[in-house]
């Protein structure tokens, strides 16, 4: 089912959490702030909107990452209903893409619902204090197309990094429904 996020609410502060990625790796958001922001992505494995929108993530994550924006995914879908999610798939997925970033698996899907996480892929993005600047999307391309893109997201972790602030204007993203248990 083809869901849209919610608009930002500037400000928000995300709960702490703690969660590690397929090879048992923790990761803590308060530790992982940094100086120009964080971005906290959710996404899987099997849905057709992060497929699509694949090479274009790990590039412009990778672009935040050089330029030193941290930058962590989280997988809140519950696995055993749908099995291509589970975590030897999640390392598949994200070797076969050239992820760059730490891949969470969110277990009891804590993390999901406290961000109120309603698709994938969905991004957050927060600043060097923990204010949510940004829940938009990754760009303008449309599924299956290609050609010039306006790189949103890119463009609005670069701003917060620069001023700690989001763009006034964002377009939500959309994707497929978390599998809530």
């Amino acid at each position: 089912m083809l869901l849209e996020t919610p608009i930002c609410d500037f400000g928000w502060k995300a709960p702490d959490f703690t969660l590690k990625d397929p090879d048992g790796h923790a990761f803590t958001l308060s530790q992982n702030l940094g100086d120009k922001g964080l971005l906290v992505m959710f996404i899987c494995n099997h849905c057709p909107y992060v497929q699509a929108l694949a090479s274009r993530l790990a590039a412009d994550t990778q672009t935040l990452l050089d330029e030193g924006t941290r930058v962590v995914a989280v997988m809140s879908n519950d696995y055993r209903l749908v099995p291509s999610d589970s975590p030897e798939n999640m390392r598949r997925f994200a070797a076969r893409n050239g992820f760059a970033f730490p891949y969470l698996v969110d277990e009891d899907q804590a993390v999901g619902r406290a961000f109120g996480a309603v698709c994938t892929p969905e991004f957050f993005g927060f600043n060097k204090v923990g204010e949510l600047q940004y829940r938009g999307r990754l760009d303008d391309l449309r599924m299956g197309s290609a050609g010039q893109r306006n790189p949103e997201l890119l463009d609005a972790m670069r701003q917060i990094a620069l001023t700690g602030k989001g763009p006034e204007q964002q377009v939500a993203s959309m994707g497929c429904s978390i599998k809530w248990r």
